[in-house]
């Protein structure tokens, strides 16, 4: 069983959609009981960095969230949910996350490309990945954003994508994974990675 958390940010129903497209068994649930007995959790996010984690912390699912990393369960967070898991973000603020991967949350440059990063762009893996499995390299996928994630550590990017500059776009630690893009939105790339996590 996959467990959406239903925190009240995050474009739920379809990403609920998604998973039940590729034979998923899945939920979108706000009770804590459901969410801790489900076998993987799916984090979504939409919106301010800061926000989304004081969406998270109030029902005390940031606890759940990292109790279930602990635990060994596979976790994917999607757009902001990706972001939840670095230690801060710098979005109006400095905000403290999740602390699941070393790194933080910063904005793109002003002299870049206009921003947000709104629409198709390509992933570039970074080496073999079971989450990534059956896509070529530099797969297609939906974004929407304004901020990066910086990995501490390179071995905790599974993906890059350039847009103005190359930044991590899909990041993975033991049973921790997050992706900046939308795979509810992209199309049969995007449903091929939420399977592929369906099977991990």
């Amino acid at each position: 069983m996959i467990a959406i958390i239903d925190y009240g940010v995050g474009n739920l129903r379809s990403v609920e959609k998604a998973f039940q497209s590729v034979g998923a068994e899945v939920v979108v649930s706000s009770d804590g009981e459901v969410l801790r007995s489900a076998d993987k959790l799916v984090l979504p996010g939409v919106g301010a960095f800061g926000d989304a984690m004081r969406g998270l912390r109030a029902p005390g699912f940031d606890v759940l969230v990292k109790d279930a990393a602990d635990a060994g369960k596979p976790i994917l967070g999607l757009c902001v949910g990706l972001q939840m898991m670095f230690d801060e973000g710098l979005e109006f603020g400095r905000h403290a996350g999740l602390g699941l991967i070393p790194g933080r949350v910063v904005s793109f440059p002003r002299e870049g490309p206009r921003v947000p990063h709104i629409g198709w762009n390509q992933v570039t893996k970074s080496g073999d990945h079971p989450l990534l499995k059956d896509l070529s390299d530099d797969s297609y996928f939906y974004f929407v954003h304004s901020y990066y994630v910086e990995a501490a550590e390179e071995a905790d990017v599974l993906g890059r994508t350039d847009y103005g500059l190359r930044y991590a776009s899909v990041c993975g630690r033991g049973n921790v994974f997050g992706v900046q893009l939308h795979p509810e939105k992209s199309q049969e790339n995007g449903l091929t990675l939420l399977k592929n996590f369906a099977e991990l």
